[in-house]
């Protein structure tokens, strides 16, 4: 009887403890649960955060694209404006033959206001996408014409902060890569980090050149090529290049080579994350033998595709 009683207040211990310890789990669980909704909140603004910053760095540049089609549009219109008093004129003289040229003319300049009013609707849309949060789905896109956005954007945005800058940039797009599914506005911030990447590193060596009196011609090269199956695309410059020692560590999540308060350090890594884990391509780096660096995006193709 004793020994059953015993038996029956260890049992009652063990339970006791065991309840305590499935507190204790329970308790380490949430804490653990409400870490990692934490660390993705902080994650999901620190995004946030860098999309906004390629954003501002982008202004200047779609200041200008814009401004360029603007000028189109505000030109067309005054010469229109002109023919028109033209045709009245020639319409009083009874010149009707001549009148019927000067409006094929009017014609003429309406389709090219169309055109570029579309190409400054187009610009200002693709902000517009660039800051929104990614859906996530995939769209048959232009890869050449998505690069040479981004190119110029990337390059106008450059020389706003530094009217100095200049380089000579080589552009290769090879026809054959065509349309690609892939979620526009996260290539378009890959392609925008990797462009501008290029461009701060050779007027870097812009500036040291210039102050050791050096000679040095800057250039950032642009190329698409269509593989078996796959697309690539190669952001490349003649900057100092990167070096062996932290190739490893340039796609890790805050590393950075800039001063502090020129980057975040996010850049590279969410490229890296946009190109393997969303796209389920590769993000590869390569030294080049004048000292510069290679980004190369590697994107496969739909079955459809190939």
């Amino acid at each position: 009887m004793f020994l059953s009683f015993i038996i029956i207040i260890g049992a009652l211990i063990g339970y006791r403890g065991k309840q305590r310890a499935n507190a204790q789990l329970r308790k380490q669980k949430t804490k653990i649960e409400d870490a990692l909704k934490r660390l993705k909140d902080t994650q999901a603004q620190l995004i946030q955060s860098e999309k906004m910053a390629s954003l501002g760095e982008l202004t200047a540049g779609i200041a200008h694209e814009i401004q360029n089609p603007l000028n189109f549009v505000n030109n067309f219109s005054e010469l229109s404006d002109e023919l028109i008093a033209e045709i009245r004129n020639e319409l009083a003289l009874g010149n009707y033959e001549g009148a019927s040229e000067l409006l094929n003319d009017v014609q003429e300049n309406l389709k090219k206001i169309t055109h570029h009013g579309k190409r400054a609707d187009g610009i200002v849309k693709g902000m517009l996408q660039h800051s929104r949060t990614s859906t996530g789905d995939k769209l048959s896109t232009d890869i050449n014409n998505l690069s040479d956005e981004y190119l110029r954007l990337a390059y106008h945005g450059m020389r706003a902060r530094d009217n100095s800058f200049n380089v000579n940039i080589i552009t290769e797009y090879d026809p054959a890569v065509g349309e690609v599914d892939v979620v526009p506005q996260d290539m378009g911030r890959v392609m925008l980090n990797l462009i501008n990447n290029a461009l701060y590193a050779v007027a870097e060596k812009t500036k040291k050149s210039r102050d050791n009196g050096e000679e040095y011609e800057p250039k950032v090269f642009l190329v698409t090529k269509r593989k078996e199956n796959a697309v690539e695309i190669r952001v490349s410059d003649n900057g100092d290049g990167i070096p062996d020692a932290i190739k490893d560590k340039i796609f890790q999540p805050f590393f950075t080579t800039k001063p502090t308060g020129q980057g975040t350090g996010l850049g590279l890594s969410l490229s890296y994350d946009i190109v393997t884990k969303g796209h389920g391509g590769e993000l590869l780096i390569h030294g080049l033998n004048d000292g510069g660096a290679e980004f190369i995006v590697r994107l496969p193709l739909a079955v459809n595709q190939t």
